[in-house]
């Protein structure tokens, strides 16, 4: 105690002479004055203003790679800029910008839920951008090692990895292959699927990074070198990006069918699509007999089998003997098995839903069907439904949950093996891989966009058909109840489409094919590698970061 008294003494006596003392004010004495928190975060928000609206705005770039603007090389830029925006920041620092460059682009992906409210925009954006804040992170973390663009191609593999999988099962919109379906990069998928496609535009767009570094660098020493690098990464970059023109797209059939697609439409778009019960079913039945009026007129050409939408059956048939009755008819007027989509109530679980492909034969009637298994999250089932409800009433407009089918979708409709695929599910590598393995020869994508009609989302859709067109070397068709309905070859070209809310059918002889791609044999297998190697980097680099700041700190002393 007599220590701190002598210390404390001279700080507020004096000689009484010189008058009095003001008493000291705390901690001014031995300690600078330090700036608050608030001034500190304004220096800081000062200092990183620059760097978080250029993430912003490369965010947006490569938000205009996707459809319905269809950019592509804006991914390579988007890649690009990112990888500089991160370069030699902290961790912290990435993180920042990852979250500033993937918020931007989400939303405006994403603009299509605005049906459902601005607030699902912002909500799925942000939970989204989280992943990207991750792999900015990460990027930071990784951009100091040698031949930094390999790890980081490698990391946007692992980010899109996670992001496929979590939570509830992920969700895969806005992958870098799903903009690249119509590039020099799409014939990578059939040797390595979607994530190829993926660590192929990282590479290549880090790549570029890596020239303007080496240019950049040209400003200093080592002008020759750096011009020498600069080279090589633009060399590579134009390498990885042809690469994809020497990889064999197969296409040769095996069999052929006919088949026609009816697109019977919708009462109105949006989240009231349905309008009144039976009326899209109707429309469907409509539209297909008077298919089957042409046929008979010589019009038109009978076909193998008929596809309708995702929802094409407004009421379940098993419950309600009209829409039993109203299926019937059309599939007996047209003569030939119908790929029909309904929603049937679950035999046991009350509140439970199928959501359900079912062959109609014109003589036999439903026979063998196929149910979704991996239901939407929040817009076909609620998870915690009781207690989210109560915060979040439109939770209410979800009243029945979907349940989940347990085996893929391989039917036999006609005379065709096909494999049928329920909307969201063709954004899953699994599903549409699994259904090719268990023999299909073509893919039926039945899908039900009303809701989202003229947002972009069905552009969107039909480019994930067109990538798993060439990943699996099979003809895929796309029904859709308002639009887009298409028929894709297996080299990922459209070869028929009808325009979003029109009624049509439209007829094509597509390809059976029992071959199969390199994608199919070694499935998952190369994500799993590339995730992992870049998952490897990030330890690297903190083992690395570590000691160097251990030998900075052996160095002062």
């Amino acid at each position: 105690m007599s220590s701190v008294s002598e210390t404390t003494e001279p700080a507020v006596s004096g000689d009484p002479s010189d008058g009095p003392v003001p008493p000291a004010e705390k901690g001014v004495t031995d300690v600078p004055h330090r700036p608050g928190r608030l001034r500190r975060l304004a220096a800081l928000a000062r200092r990183e203003a620059p760097r978080t609206a250029l993430a912003v705005v490369s965010g947006v770039a490569l938000a205009l790679a996707f459809p319905p603007y269809g950019l592509w090389p804006l991914s390579l830029v988007g890649v690009a800029a990112f990888a500089l925006l991160t370069r030699g920041r902290t961790v912290r620092q990435g993180a920042w910008t990852g979250f500033a460059f993937g918020l931007p682009f989400f939303v405006i992906l994403l603009k299509w839920l605005h049906v459902v409210g601005w607030d699902a925009v912002i909500g799925l954006s942000v939970a989204e951008a989280l992943f990207l804040m991750l792999l900015g992170a990460a990027l930071a973390g990784t951009s100091r090692l040698p031949a930094w663009p390999l790890w980081a191609a490698c990391l946007w593999v692992a980010e899109e990895w996670a992001r496929d999988r979590l939570p509830f099962g992920g969700f895969p919109w806005g992958r870098l292959a799903f903009a690249n379906t119509g590039s020099p990069f799409t014939p990578l998928a059939a040797l390595g699927g979607a994530p190829l496609v993926t660590f192929a535009v990282a590479l290549a767009g880090t790549l570029l990074a890596g020239c303007a570094v080496a240019l950049w660098g040209l400003r200093g020493g080592g002008r020759a070198r750096a011009a020498v690098l600069a080279m090589e990464c633009f060399g590579l970059a134009a390498a990885v990006t042809v690469a994809g023109a020497a990889v064999p797209v197969p296409t040769k059939a095996d069999d052929t069918v006919d088949i026609a697609v009816v697109q019977g439409n919708v009462q109105q778009p949006g989240m009231d699509f349905l309008g009144r019960p039976m009326k899209i079913l109707d429309n469907h039945a409509t539209a297909t007999e008077k298919l089957a009026a042409d046929i008979k007129a010589g019009k038109a050409r009978k076909p193998d089998l008929v596809i309708w939408p995702e929802n094409s059956s407004d009421l379940d048939p098993f419950q309600y003997p009209q829409a039993y009755d109203r299926i019937d008819e059309a599939v007996k007027a047209v003569g030939v098995p119908v790929l029909v989509g309904a929603l049937v109530d679950h035999p046991t679980k009350k509140g439970y839903v199928f959501n359900e492909g079912i062959v109609w034969d014109p003589k036999k009637g439903p026979g063998a069907s196929y149910t979704k298994q991996h239901p939407v999250p929040f817009g076909e089932y609620v998870p915690f439904r009781e207690q989210l409800s109560k915060i979040i009433t439109r939770f209410k407009r979800v009243p029945r949950n979907f349940y989940p089918g347990d085996h893929t979708g391989v039917l036999k409709v006609g005379p065709a093996r096909l494999g049928d695929v329920i909307c969201f599910e063709v954004a899953y590598d699994e599903i549409v891989h699994d259904t090719v393995d268990a023999g299909a020869r073509a893919l039926v994508i039945q899908t039900n966009n009303a809701t989202y009609g003229r947002t972009g989302q069905p552009e969107q859709q039909l480019a994930m058909s067109k990538l798993r067109a060439v990943e699996h070397g099979r003809a895929i068709v796309t029904a859709a109840t308002s639009g887009i309905s298409a028929v894709v070859a297996p080299d990922g070209t459209v070869t028929r489409q009808i325009p979003e809310f029109t009624q049509g059918v439209v007829s094509a002889r597509i390809p059976l094919r029992d071959e199969t791609t390199l994608a199919d044999r070694v499935g998952a297998a190369p994500e799993w590698a590339l995730a992992i190697v870049g998952l490897l980097s990030c330890a690297v680099g903190v083992v690395i970061s570590r000691r160097g700041r251990t030998e900075t700190e052996k160095g002062k002393q």
